[in-house]
């Protein structure tokens, strides 16, 4: 596994401190992707769980699309994965799930999801509410959110990662 990861600056003011810190987190997730096939990446951790590599790809394609385009925007942006009748749908995966798709949808959301924070301040309230609390968030809240829904599942990438391919790494 190459590292294409760059940590932010220690003296960056908030706001680029946040962002570089989400980023960072991302480009964690996609290094530790790297180099695997579609069956590797579709490999679970271990029985009974169906987590795998490409699983939390699609996961976060799901919370990137929630946060950043339904309640920071209040876009109305379905669901890309999932349905109410499977609502782990983004982790249940079929043979026919591409690593080349899942990357592609993610990498938009996350393009998606930096043009709708652009149009914000870390202050400014968003302008959807949560589906479940109805609650409105600042940005910096959900940037704090996101960079800790990463670094919790990357902690869970990790290892998968060695469970498929033996590989380890920070």
């Amino acid at each position: 596994m190459t590292n294409e990861r760059h940590e932010p600056a220690t003296t960056a003011d908030e706001r680029t401190m946040l962002e570089g810190w989400l980023d960072y987190h991302r480009q964690t997730l996609a290094w530790k992707c790297e180099g695997l096939t579609d069956v590797q990446l579709r490999t679970a951790a271990v029985e009974p769980s169906e987590l795998s590599l490409m699983g939390l790809v699609r996961h976060m394609t799901e919370v990137e699309r929630g946060w950043f385009r339904k309640v920071l925007a209040a876009e109305d942006a379905g669901p890309v994965y999932y349905t109410d009748e499977d609502p782990d749908g983004e982790f249940h995966l079929s043979e026919s799930d591409t690593w080349e798709e899942a990357y592609a949808t993610w990498q938009s959301e996350i393009e998606t999801a930096r043009r709708n924070a652009a149009r914000f301040g870390l202050d400014d309230v968003s302008e959807g509410k949560h589906r479940r609390t109805g609650e409105r968030f600042n940005l910096r809240w959900i940037y704090t959110h996101m960079i800790e829904e990463y670094a919790r599942h990357n902690g869970h990438a990790d290892l998968i990662r060695e469970r498929v391919d033996g590989a380890t790494g920070d």
